[in-house]
């Protein structure tokens, strides 16, 4: 019997969706260093109507119109056929897996100032190893303890940020928000990147749409909250660094919030904002983990994996695929910031075009079918609306370097060949399956 069956309700999730995407301002510094204060302050007002707003419409509708767990897999199997859902299932979970890697690696870059050995060798891969094992544990005890830490964690996050901004008032000049050294100052490749990386990943939640209470409604409303959260997220940071102290682009990397706190507020801001940004990594593992680890339990209801990756714990969470996904960390956790951001957004690309390509062929085959929430849109309208974000996905794979490139194409044909693999491993009785797979 499960011990806890208990769904999600909006508050929770709505801090899951939060750090699925953002989970504060941190990473957003190396969109001043790229293009200056008025780009910075304009891209994160202005790419969400291109993108976010675009992809969250999309989940919402999805999201309710198919309420289970695996999300898009089920949105791409039930347009393009099980073969393209696997594909779709395979390269997001990758994708996921990946990103994944990143935050305990960030978490122990912002504590090793404080303890040193923490930087490289020996003590840092222990203490990442055992930073994820105790994650993985809170993942593995349910998605109501990981939603309300989210929630817990989310206001430890953007806190100081609030301190930071009445702080600063007296600080705060216009004028520097408005400079702007020209087009050919630009770094696109960099700018572009940062603003795709700080504000993508809402469909991720609808991998765990099943353990939603009441999703019809739920889902929607999570949805804008969040959106709400994350752009203010972003963009008031932005306005109180670039306004209160003269912009040198040149020092606007990661973890230069923290130098700022030093400046307006003093050493006891600065060591908040450091912990805030420890944090927040914590709570996008923590989202991140639970999304990928309910799709695989969806992909197995669905006859895509083995039956093992159906088998839920006596809290209510998928055993397997949360030892896979903690798996995928561990070994990817060697690769650089720059490789796993570059290999993610590519695979996350590719798995975005086949969610654009599902959604308008649904609303084509089937226009009568209930749909909860439903964008108000007709075909014409909804094919529009796709344009602009598939454009933006055309420009991130177009940046891709060729190392970058050769990995990934690797990557999709490894989906390619485990699909197939997997189907005759059924025939031949080698792998039990909860279901029938449609052939």
């Amino acid at each position: 019997m499960l011990e806890n069956s208990v769904k999600v309700s909006i508050v929770p999730l709505v801090f899951l969706i939060f750090y699925e995407v953002s989970g504060g301002p941190f990473g957003i510094e190396d969109s001043v260093q790229a293009a200056g204060p008025l780009l910075a302050l304009l891209g994160f007002l202005i790419f969400p109507l291109i993108w976010s707003i675009p992809e969250a419409l999309i989940t919402a509708e999805m999201g309710t119109m198919f309420p289970e767990n695996g999300g898009y897999v089920v949105w791409v199997t039930s347009a393009l056929g099980p073969y393209w859902g696997f594909q779709q299932g395979w390269m997001k979970w990758l994708s996921g897996v990946i990103d994944n890697a990143l935050y305990p690696v960030l978490f122990l870059d912002y504590l090793k100032s404080a303890l040193p050995a923490l930087a490289d060798g020996f003590p840092r891969a222990i203490a990442a190893f055992a930073l994820t094992i105790v994650l993985t544990y809170l993942s593995y005890r349910g998605l109501a303890v990981v939603g309300w830490v989210a929630v817990l964690l989310g206001v430890l996050s953007l806190l100081p940020f609030l301190f930071m901004g009445l702080v600063s008032l007296p600080r705060i000049d216009p004028s520097r928000w408005l400079e702007f050294e020209g087009m050919g100052s630009v770094n696109w490749g960099l700018y572009l990147n940062t603003l795709f990386w700080n504000l993508n990943y809402w469909d991720s939640i609808s991998t765990l749409s099943g353990e939603v209470e009441n999703p019809a409604t739920t889902l929607p409303k999570a949805l804008f909250y969040a959106l709400l959260l994350v752009v203010s997220g972003y963009f008031f940071p932005l306005l109180i660094g670039t306004g209160a102290l003269p912009v040198d682009r040149g020092v606007w990397s990661d973890g230069y919030f923290s130098d700022i706190a030093n400046i307006v507020g003093g050493v006891w801001l600065r060591l908040w904002v450091q912990g805030a940004s420890a944090v927040s990594n914590m709570g996008m593992f923590l989202a991140e983990m639970s999304s990928d680890s309910f799709q695989l339990l969806g992909m197995a209801e669905l006859g895509m994996l083995p039956e093992v990756f159906a088998k839920r714990s006596r809290h209510g969470t998928p055993v397997v695929g949360i030892l896979f996904s903690a798996s995928g960390v561990l070994l990817l956790s060697w690769l650089s910031f720059q490789e796993i951001v570059a290999a993610e957004n590519f695979l996350y690309c590719c798995g975005m075009i086949m969610e654009f390509v599902a959604f308008v062929k649904l609303r084509m085959k089937y226009p009568a079918a209930s749909r909860p929430y439903k964008i108000p849109l007709g075909t014409k309208g909804s094919i529009l609306m796709c344009i602009p974000p598939t454009l933006c996905i055309l420009v991130v794979l177009g940046l891709a370097s060729y190392k970058v490139l050769a990995i990934s194409l690797l990557a999709l044909l490894m989906g390619m060949v485990l699909q197939p693999c997997l189907v005759y491993s059924e025939r031949k009785r080698w792998i039990r399956f909860s279901v029938q797979r449609t052939k």
